[in-house]
């Protein structure tokens, strides 16, 4: 049996990487698309290819006339980066792969947990605004036109390079002090977090899966945390054992750190957690392998065994100060 031919449209950021690995470990015959600047180290069995997934002249000299059981679209942020993949690849592909967010779903949920059928609707903020918009443009492909789509959706993927924004290294070594960290609302509202490593556990199997065709599926973990709980993680895995944490509702954040603002208001302050029973009907025994106590623990030591990794943020750890002073 030949080996499955898939292509990715860009690929090659965290989660790209992560299901890279997981792909090639499963023996699919993996080709991606980058601008060559790769983010991320890809396996050496990936074939490459240099070209600009957005120059529509210069992707199709770069494929050329070759077909591929399935195509996924990592990069597609609006309907006008993805529209042109419908003609691009018709007949030329068994499946097309949309990756979106989990972000589609309108805040606040109007029933927990979130489904995959669960009202999607962000008119405000503006990365989901536009995924959202790309899902439906792909959805009428789909019942129009043929396309054989499948929609995956990450939540709030990390890996051991990354932090879990809003927190920072800065809010580390504030804790590592004895100082406060600032948290938005009162710290109760629910989270729900995914190792990259898991994400990709849950979408290579869905490649080349005929019962995922037409459908929309959440990729996430069960790992359901408060705020409080992802900031005592960090601050335990750096060694702070009662980390203090300082309370304040997302507007005064937002006036007082700006670039936080819509992050905060239109997602973030909202609880989130997903039923996964369509992700596990399809994916058999899929189940997430990394805690968020131990994915805790690698940020922490990844961030170590590197000074360059550590930047404290004055400016940052200033305005949390302003809000702890004026209250």
């Amino acid at each position: 049996m030949s080996a499955l031919r898939v292509l990715f449209l860009g690929g090659a950021g965290m989660i790209g990487s992560a299901v890279a690995r997981e792909a090639v470990q499963q023996g699919i015959d993996l080709t991606v698309v980058t601008r060559g600047e790769h983010r991320r180290a890809l396996p050496p069995e990936v074939r490459g290819i240099r070209a600009d997934v957005r120059d529509a002249a210069a992707l199709d000299d770069a494929l050329g006339d070759a077909e591929y059981d399935v195509v996924v679209n990592w990069v597609g942020f609006a309907p006008a980066d993805v529209l042109p993949d419908v003609d691009r690849f018709a007949g030329r592909t068994g499946q097309y792969v949309f990756v979106s967010t989990c972000s589609v779903f309108g805040r606040p949920v109007p029933q927990l947990p979130i489904t995959e059928s669960s009202p999607r609707r962000h008119p405000v903020f503006g990365y989901a605004r536009e995924k959202l918009a790309s899902e439906l443009a792909l959805e009428d492909a789909y019942r129009e036109r043929g396309l054989p789509l499948t929609i995956v959706r990450p939540m709030h993927t990390y890996d051991e390079t990354t932090m879990i924004f809003p927190v920072s290294w800065t809010a580390i070594e504030r804790m590592r002090r004895g100082e406060a960290s600032v948290v938005h609302g009162d710290g109760t509202s629910l989270w729900t977090l995914t190792h990259s490593s898991d994400v990709a556990r849950a979408l290579v199997p869905l490649l080349g899966n005929d019962h995922a065709i037409g459908e929309s599926v959440n990729l996430v973990s069960g790992d359901v945390l408060t705020w409080d709980q992802i900031h005592t993680a960090l601050a335990r895995a750096a060694g702070v054992r009662d980390p203090r944490l300082a309370h304040f509702s997302s507007e005064s954040i937002g006036r007082e750190i700006p670039g936080w603002a819509e992050v905060l208001q239109e997602d973030f302050r909202h609880s989130i957690l997903f039923d996964t029973t369509k992700l596990r009907r399809l994916v058999p025994g899929y189940h997430p392998q990394v805690s968020f106590s131990e994915g805790a623990r690698r940020i922490v030591a990844w961030h170590e065994a590197d000074a360059a990794r550590r930047a404290f943020d004055d400016d940052l750890s200033a305005a949390f100060d302003r809000l702890i002073r004026n209250g």
